[in-house]
């Protein structure tokens, strides 16, 4: 199931990357830009949600939508924090501490899965709200300015990010606890 609707709707989270990258280069003021990518990453990100609903309720599930989707998330999310390291919105330590878990753990899921224990490291609720702290801070660092005049959105976003930092730390330590045991059997 490769052209079905729910990873259509995956695939723009992944061509909407270099759409988001590219309208900090248009030659349109800065409040512009910052409007017109946080518009876009909200759009874009409001399809990790349609997508899983619709496969679901189009008995369209696929293990290739089930591979593509957090692959779209965590491009999405990591090409977002580089943009705003770039900007000097987020810091590159805490980039790295987001980008180095999403590596790490892929990397654990890959080899749980190569030694029959995928199990061990089945997505989480705490990976999840993981993301979605990261999907909600995101947008107000993007956006960079006041919401309806009172909104400190850069501030918002940088307490949202930390939380998601502790986060992405949190579940980093747990998967790799689930892991730990399917590790230890297969080091003897």
């Amino acid at each position: 199931m490769f052209l079905t609707l729910p990873t259509l709707l995956t695939w723009t989270r992944i061509v909407a990357i270099p759409l988001i990258i590219g309208v900090f280069s248009l030659p349109i003021s800065e409040g512009m830009r910052n409007l017109v990518a946080t518009v876009m990453f909200i759009v874009f990100a409001l399809t990790d949600w349609a997508d899983g609903w619709l496969a679901r309720r189009l008995n369209q599930t696929s293990a290739f939508g089930a591979f593509l989707d957090p692959v779209a998330d965590k491009f999405l999310v990591c090409a977002s924090l580089l943009v705003l390291v770039q900007l000097d919105r987020v810091s590159a330590l805490i980039a790295l501490v987001i980008i180095g878990r999403e590596i790490a753990i892929s990397a654990l899921r890959e080899w749980m899965a190569q030694i029959g224990a995928s199990r061990s490291v089945a997505v989480h609720m705490l990976g999840k709200l993981k993301t979605t702290t990261q999907m909600v801070a995101i947008p107000f660092l993007l956006y960079d300015g006041r919401l309806f005049g009172f909104v400190d959105t850069r501030l918002w976003g940088m307490v949202l990010l930390l939380i998601a930092t502790v986060l992405t730390i949190w579940s980093m330590v747990y998967y790799l606890q689930k892991a730990l045991p399917e590790i230890r059997a297969k080091a003897r």
